[in-house]
């Protein structure tokens, strides 16, 4: 807000984006107006009017993907504070879906607007982070009671997605199909994208199963992980592998209600990768890039993060308290030549396993990649 005179906040619902605007808010003189709420709608009749009789303050338009004519207004709105001498902090945008609001504001506020993302709950912010793994990061759901509590939570959350939210965005698919798709993800939590096996379950098309696919990545609650290429001859596999981002929703979804039932399920390997790679995708420096790595003779690895500037770090996942790699991994190595090769595991313990592999924790990973960021964002600013 001290750069510019938009700031959109997406994320998904429920992840806490309405607390925060309120509570930046809640320190200017600001207005907010929720445009699911036909009663603040009505104030935008004339918007240009709304505008001007609000000209001192933040304006929060909350889901305004809801109100798609309102960016031109916005921009104009923009310029002219521009020349007058109002440059930033006027306006913060709050949308559950990302593609929407891309699409909008990068036609009418371009370089007016800075785009953040909400995600839910990540390791650094929770001490316990088992309990976080197994109840996902929506803090209803993290901070329920009880289990059973947090299951209920999480199970109304797909509900009210399934049947109101998903049609409120456009989409008209049947919630129980939508459901199916949803949950065969779950199922594969890690795995490389099959759509042609996942139509045929379903009875629709592979371009079918990949406009789902697109509507859940669009509303930021499914992670497509694109591999990465490098300039080899050796086969390399091209499928991205699909990832449920909350693993509480994941877990609800295949009836997992404890760690225990996890720990049980043939999904737990999964479920655990996915944790990590999104906990270390939501705390990377701006600007890092996330990848997997694969070829077709089984060399993987299973984050790859390439940094401004053309660092990269290997990444592995192992659930075992005492990791070791596998082959293919070094393999893989080969091919990406990373400058950094970390294992990351349960423990807390850092350590090296050989020269060039470092076994670490989630948390302590996290740690550094939030570091490196603030780092980058000091240098950034002549710091």
């Amino acid at each position: 807000m001290a750069e510019f005179p938009a700031v959109a906040v997406l994320g998904p619902r429920q992840v806490g984006k309405t607390t925060l605007a309120q509570d930046v808010a809640g320190g200017v003189s600001s207005v907010y107006l929720d445009l699911e709420s036909p009663a603040d709608r009505n104030k935008l009749q004339a918007p240009e009017l709304y505008l001007a009789d609000h000209l001192d303050e933040l304006i929060v338009f909350d889901e305004v993907h809801r109100q798609p004519d309102l960016f031109e207004v916005l921009r104009g709105d923009i310029d002219r504070g521009r020349r007058a001498g109002r440059r930033v902090g006027r306006f913060v945008l709050l949308g559950s879906a990302s593609m929407d609001l891309l699409r909008q504001s990068g036609e009418s506020l371009a370089g007016r607007i800075a785009y953040l993302e909400l995600t839910p709950f990540d390791v650094l912010e929770i001490d316990d982070a088992d309990l976080l793994w197994v109840r996902g990061g929506f803090p209803d759901s993290l901070l329920a009671k009880s289990e059973r509590a947090s299951m209920r939570w999480r199970e109304n959350f797909i509900r009210t997605y399934l049947e109101r939210d998903i049609p409120g965005f456009g989409p008209r698919i049947a919630a129980e199909t939508l459901r199916r798709f949803w949950t065969m993800l779950a199922h594969q939590q890690g795995g490389l994208l099959n759509a042609s096996s996942i139509a045929r379950g379903l009875g629709v098309t592979s371009v079918t199963v990949g406009n789902y696919l697109d509507l859940m990545v669009d509303l930021l609650l499914v992670r497509r992980l694109e591999p990465w290429f490098a300039d080899t001859k050796k086969r390399l596999v091209k499928s991205p592998r699909v990832y449920l981002r909350d693993a509480g929703l994941c877990h609800t979804l295949l009836g997992i209600a404890s760690k225990d039932h996890l720990l049980a399920h043939p999904v737990v390997g999964g479920s655990w990768e996915g944790f990590v790679i999104e906990n270390l995708i939501s705390v990377s420096p701006e600007g890092a890039e996330h990848h997997f790595y694969r070829t077709s003779a089984g060399a993987e690895i299973d984050l790859v993060i390439s940094f401004p500037g053309g660092d990269r770090w290997a990444i592995e996942v192992k659930r075992s308290t005492s990791p070791k790699p596998e082959r293919g991994f070094h393999y893989a190595r080969e091919d990406v030549e990373p400058s950094r090769s970390l294992i990351v595991y349960p423990g807390q313990d850092h350590y090296r396993i050989a020269e060039d592999v470092e076994v670490i924790g989630l948390r302590s990973l996290a740690e550094e990649l939030a570091v490196r960021g603030l780092r980058s964002e000091w240098e950034g600013h002549g710091g």
